[in-house]
């Protein structure tokens, strides 16, 4: 590339739930359905903003502290369903929150979406369950208009232990956060003070402190402060996300020419620094942070420790689903994970899924393929079936008409019988339908608007 390298878009999700007040648990914790992940919800950061500010990035660099797995690339499945060009490179970095910061810096050097994303387990009443969150958050730079210019990054290295986690467990541990607070607060503020320096700032507008130790997140404003905003992440820690997170909400607010400042207090300090541009304010995300974060279910304390396998309920008794196999994913995986129809170029009816004859006017190998997961549609039929094998009965299924024409039966998402009915709007997420012999079986849910 010869231009400079900005940020060109970016957008977060937050799930629908929210624990309830029988957990102990005070104000909103963001909690991840039984049946999202790390690679679901990086899916949901990344398309609305791929779909809003451009086509295909160069790279796509996936970040984790959760990967649904390990021996095979998770970011794969997020190229998939997001329909990128086989030719993009998709690479997971996974290991701790400091891994954002390595896609950044990668993508600063050529360009390419940086997708965050974890779902962040804690033992019951611990810190990382009462001040963690679980979310996504996507950063997409490249050459052209840029929302924001960047002016800078910098970050230095510390072996501290502070935060780990053993690959076989799905809790962590914290060492006491006074000693991780010393560790780090120096660092933070000499990361910070020697980027800004280089930039010719005495201070930034806006200024984003994350870190696991809750100590230096409590005392954000005491080590760096903001000219107009100092803040931490907006949902508690939430892993490799954190950092991204902060960055969009602080992008939600800034106006054109404000500074913002993002650092990251993991096992060092990572730091970014980027100025706002004029095309900010017509190209925010259209779903803010706040307006994610105020919005939300409650879920019971028992079935959030029921998914996050921590409380063994009685499950339905039905057959559990067998294992998906490799062949038949691979020979279906353009309608698995990009959700591609097919719409016959003779008569135009559209097959979902796909089919080499038209059910419309016979013609045999006459199809285009058209995707479907960004399509909106109603309900034409629903059942609920209380019975069925499900980590969140019951499980509610929709024969959907869609717009343009198309119709297919899908699952519904975060499904509450009240609000289906004939007519309901839904639109199309990227869910996991159920895990069987370790392998998770991706594919689109319906979900009611």
């Amino acid at each position: 590339m010869s231009g400079a390298i900005g940020i060109l878009g970016y957008d977060a999700y937050l799930p629908a739930y929210r624990l309830g007040n029988d957990s102990g648990v005070r104000g909103n914790r963001v909690v991840a359905s039984f049946d999202e992940d790390a690679t679901t919800m990086a899916v949901e950061a990344g398309r609305d903003l791929l779909e809003r500010d451009g086509g295909a990035p160069v790279a796509l660099w996936w970040a984790s502290t959760t990967p649904p797995y390990l021996d095979k690339t998770n970011a794969v499945a997020v190229h998939a369903a997001l329909r990128l060009p086989g030719a993009v490179p998709a690479a997971d970095l996974v290991g701790s929150a400091r891994s954002t910061f390595a896609g950044i810096r990668a993508a600063l050097a050529t360009g390419g979406l940086v997708v965050a994303a974890d779902v962040r387990v804690g033992k019951p009443g611990s810190l990382d369950e009462k001040a963690g969150g679980d979310g996504a958050a996507a950063l997409l730079l490249g050459e052209g208009e840029a929302v924001a210019d960047v002016l800078g990054v910098a970050g230095d290295s510390l072996e501290v232990l502070d935060r780990w986690r053993d690959p076989q467990s799905s809790t962590g541990e914290q060492w006491e956060e006074r000693f991780g607070f010393e560790q780090y607060a120096e660092l933070v503020r000499a990361v910070a003070a020697r980027l800004l320096d280089a930039a010719g700032l005495a201070e930034a507008d806006h200024v984003v402190v994350t870190s696991g130790n809750a100590g230096i997140t409590k005392r954000a404003g005491a080590l760096v402060k903001g000219t107009v905003s100092t803040t931490s992440s907006p949902i508690g820690f939430s892993g490799a996300a954190d950092p991204l997170l902060g960055l969009a909400a602080a992008l939600d607010v800034a106006e054109p020419g404000q500074t913002i400042l993002v650092l990251s207090a993991v096992d060092g300090c990572d730091a970014l620094l980027l100025r706002a541009t004029p095309a900010l304010v017509r190209r925010r995300s259209a779903r803010p942070v706040a307006v994610q974060l105020d919005q939300g279910r409650t879920v019971p304390y028992p079935t959030y420790l029921s998914w996050r396998g921590l409380l063994e309920r009685e499950l339905p008794r039905r057959p559990e689903p067998d294992r998906p196999a490799g062949p038949p994913s691979a020979r279906a995986g353009a309608w698995k994970f990009g959700l591609n129809g097919s719409r016959c170029t003779s008569c135009g009816f559209l097959h979902l899924p796909p089919l080499r004859v038209c059910r419309g006017c016979s013609a045999v190998d006459r199809m285009e393929p058209v995707p479907a997961a960004d399509l909106t549609g109603r309900v034409a039929t629903f059942t609920i079936d209380r019975l069925a094998f499900s980590p969140s009965p019951p499980v509610v299924d929709v024969v959907v008409d869609f717009e343009g024409g198309g119709r297919t039966t899908l699952e519904v998402a975060d499904a509450d019988p009240e609000r289906v009915g004939v007519g309901s709007d839904v639109r199309l997420v990227f869910r996991r339908l159920f895990t069987a012999g370790n392998v998770h079986n991706y594919f689109w849910k319906a979900q009611v608007r």
